[in-house]
């Protein structure tokens, strides 16, 4: 296959809102590949090459930008993946140069809209919206199995490609294969939000409403006692969190797979700020010394696997019960199970004023979804927040002069693209500025008179009043009385935010027309 006829099909997914085009465009490529051309074919469309990390960044890829481009299609998808191999055989004294001319050498042969797709591949930027909900419905269609069979293992398996090529090649047995596994992390199951307690009685008719900390979400999985810890982006992080090691390591089983929080608490038990828990995970060095002076505290609010019992697809009850059986209630999340908005009431005043940031309502039959955010779990918080993605920010003045102050805040498109929401510089102190410059500059793309464009990897979580309608953004909405309550430095891009989002919360939640 030419790599044209890949990108062709990128491009029509990015062009066109219909959800049916889109999964027809992908499905007609993913059909036409060819043995040895799989593999290949499925990763570019997933975002990845089959070689894996390549260490091509955007300083390299910045240096490309004067390729001319090719007139003529010419590049296979094989020529691609050849070069690929190319430059990772390419090691040695002197072997950047070489590297470079090779990437200049692949980006000559290729057309513009080549060089764009290869460009974003290499840094990990190819986003069409076809990587999750949109692939899946394609793959089913091109290896003519059920898409659920497709969503399952996708569930199970943190690598798309891979699920792809299983379909394409194994078609249904293939897939049925995909099982939950002990230190093969699964994507965390997502909340929607609710417009306080009586909105998520109302869809929820009775749930499960449990304290939401505010510390870093952690996947815990055990064999014995050996035990792995998992963040919310699914790396590793055991050897920063002992404390939560040695928690699972005394419960009484030999095969567990948890979800739950890790906070830092004060001496009163009550939360430290994110922050402070964020700087345990980035240490590897010292870490007894960090944990004597910021020790950790864990919470269980569900179990996934216990022994030989899967319990992905058990309701909340059942998997609940046997969280209460297995996990000491000093090392569960405080909940109440009620169908009463008092209770339920009551219940989030008392995490309130323990300094906690809410409560999750949760439907006693939902299954666990791994990586879905649906309606069965709901947040509940005092204000309105979302995480949205910062794509620019303006210098400031005044005292604020020689930081970046005001982002530009956008949320994620159906299409995979980003959608300008409004500005806000508020809720930001000097230490948060001075970092936030720093962190933004490290990721700049361009400037324009008082503006720095910046790569879009930065997530922030902003709390508002609601939404207008504005003329001047082009998702037709913009926040009201936007500011900042923290980055979410354990959040990917993709965890962002979508305009889907925005219009639940414009349509009655908030917003006003």
């Amino acid at each position: 296959m030419q790599l044209e006829e890949l990108v062709g099909a990128s491009l029509s997914v990015g062009s066109t809102r219909k959800r049916k085009a889109k999964i027809e465009a992908l499905a007609q490529v993913l059909s036409g590949l060819s043995v040895e051309e799989r593999e290949i074919g499925a990763r570019f469309l997933a975002g990845d090459v089959r070689q894996g990390r390549i260490g091509i960044g955007y300083a390299t890829v910045g240096k490309t930008r004067d390729v001319p481009p090719s007139e003529a299609a010419q590049l296979s998808l094989l020529d691609v993946d050849g070069a690929i191999a190319g430059l990772l055989e390419t090691t040695g004294p002197g072997s950047a140069k070489r590297r470079m001319e090779q990437l200049r050498g692949l980006l000559s042969r290729a057309t513009v809209e080549e060089q764009d797709f290869l460009r974003r591949l290499f840094i990990g930027e190819v986003r069409q919206g076809a990587l999750e909900g949109l692939l899946v419905e394609a793959v089913a269609a091109a290896a003519g199995v059920p898409s659920a069979l497709v969503r399952r293992a996708r569930m199970l398996s943190g690598d798309v490609g891979a699920v792809v090529l299983t379909a394409l090649e194994e078609g249904e047995a293939g897939l049925e294969g995909y099982a939950l596994t002990p230190f093969t992390p699964v994507h965390p199951m997502l909340a929607g939000t609710a417009d306080g307690i009586e909105d998520a009685l109302d869809k929820l008719t009775e749930a499960f409403v449990e304290t939401k900390l505010d510390g870093a979400r952690v996947q815990v999985h055990r064999v014995g006692d050996e035990v792995r810890v998992y963040s919310r982006r699914l790396n590793e992080v055991t050897a920063a969190v002992p404390e939560v090691v040695e928690v699972a390591r005394r419960l009484p089983a030999q095969r567990l797979i948890l979800d739950g929080e890790t906070i830092a608490l004060d001496g009163e038990g009550r939360p430290r700020p994110f922050q402070e828990t964020m700087r345990r995970y980035g240490r590897r060095t010292d870490v007894a010394k960090m944990r004597e002076a910021l020790p950790l505290s864990t919470f269980f609010f569900d179990v996934l696997l216990l022994d030989d019992d899967d319990l992905l697809e058990a309701p909340a009850q059942t998997r609940l019960a046997r969280l209460d059986a297995l996990v000491p209630e000093a090392h569960r999340v405080p909940r109440i199970r009620t169908d009463v908005t008092e209770e339920a009431d009551s219940f989030l005043a008392d995490a309130l004023a323990a300094g906690h940031e809410g409560v999750m309502a949760k439907s006693p039959g939902a299954g666990y979804e791994a990586g879905h955010r649906g309606k069965q779990w709901l947040k509940v918080k005092p204000v309105h927040t979302l995480d949205l993605v910062v794509i620019a920010a303006e210098w400031g003045s005044g005292r604020r002069k020689g930081w970046l102050s005001n982002l530009h805040l956008a949320a994620r498109s159906e299409d995979g693209g980003l959608v300008m929401l409004g500005k806000t510089f508020k809720g930001m102190t000097d230490a948060l500025l001075e970092w936030q410059t720093a962190a933004l500059l490290e990721r700049e793309l361009r400037r324009d008179d008082y503006v720095v464009h910046v790569r879009p990897e930065l997530v922030v979580e902003i709390a508002f009043d609601g939404f207008q309608r504005s003329p001047h953004y082009p998702g037709g909405w913009a926040l009201r009385f936007a500011r900042v309550v923290r980055y979410r430095p354990d959040k990917r891009l993709e965890e962002a935010a979508t305009m889907g989002d925005v219009e639940g919360f414009a349509d009655g939640k908030g917003g006003t027309a």
